[in-house]
């Protein structure tokens, strides 16, 4: 009898221990999910936190990179009026669109039949000129151009000075009816008068080849400015013109281009 008892009962001991052993193992299963998620969830928010991190960075270089863009254009601008004065002399944003509309803002006829002869058979390509020549030398376009308007009356002419003669600054002429200098074609005439500004402006020598018959009379480097092309505003007393604010008028004219 006492042995048909545990007969009976091991089974139940049995069952009884795979139970436990069965729940500490799903517990235990269950303690590593738990972990593992809490682990993935960390993981996730410190990825966020990295992200927030890299796009914070990102932002703040783009707007220190903005700032110092508009800093240099800053600095470009109060480059090109350095010392409240307007150099002759450096690179400059003026593009041939700009030059082409400032003329037409006059509302004024192009000469085209003269200026044609001379190889400029349209005010796109005497303005395209003006900047290939002023390149060459360094000067900045628009300063040249803008004396062209001023000395010509926007390209219609009517004083000592003939369209034929394609002297565009009135280069050689002393008024009563001086005549000046004439030139081959308009490339040439554009070509002399900004050699003339060069030599006003700089010390540095020519880059092409001497067309202007006046470079060596020129006091060279006494007008850096624009403003100081008239010879009253000149500190040196010598400059292109004796009209009095000759150069500061020139400066206006490029102000509302």
């Amino acid at each position: 009898m006492h042995l048909e008892w545990n007969k009976l009962k091991t089974p139940g001991y049995l069952e009884i221990g795979l139970a436990v052993i069965l729940i500490i193992t799903m517990a235990g299963i269950g303690g590593w999910k738990r972990h593992q998620s809490v682990v993935i969830a960390k993981e996730a928010e410190m990825i966020h936190k990295v992200e927030v991190e890299n796009q914070n960075a990102k932002e703040k270089q783009e707007s220190k990179t903005k700032k110092s863009e508009e800093k240099n254009e800053d600095d470009s601008v109060q480059e090109t009026t350095a010392n409240g004065q307007y150099p002759i002399m450096g690179e400059s944003p003026v593009t041939v669109e700009q030059l082409v509309s400032y003329f037409k803002s006059a509302g004024v006829a192009y000469p085209t039949e003269e200026l044609k002869k001379g190889g400029a058979d349209s005010i796109e390509t005497f303005a395209t000129m003006y900047c290939e020549e002023a390149a060459a030398e360094g000067v900045r376009p628009e300063v040249a151009f803008v004396q062209t308007m001023k000395e010509t009356g926007w390209l219609q002419f009517g004083g000592d000075v003939s369209v034929e003669q394609f002297n565009f600054a009135g280069l050689g002429t002393t008024g009563g009816g001086v005549p000046g200098n004439a030139y081959p074609d308009v490339r040439t005439g554009i070509r002399a008068q900004i050699q003339h500004l060069k030599a006003y402006a700089s010390t540095e020598p020519l880059n092409q080849a001497c067309v202007d018959e006046r470079y060596e009379y020129v006091l060279k480097g006494c007008a850096p400015y624009v403003e100081w092309l008239g010879q009253r505003e000149n500190p040196a007393g010598t400059g292109w013109a004796t009209a009095e604010k000759y150069g500061y008028s020139i400066v206006s004219m490029i102000g509302k281009m």
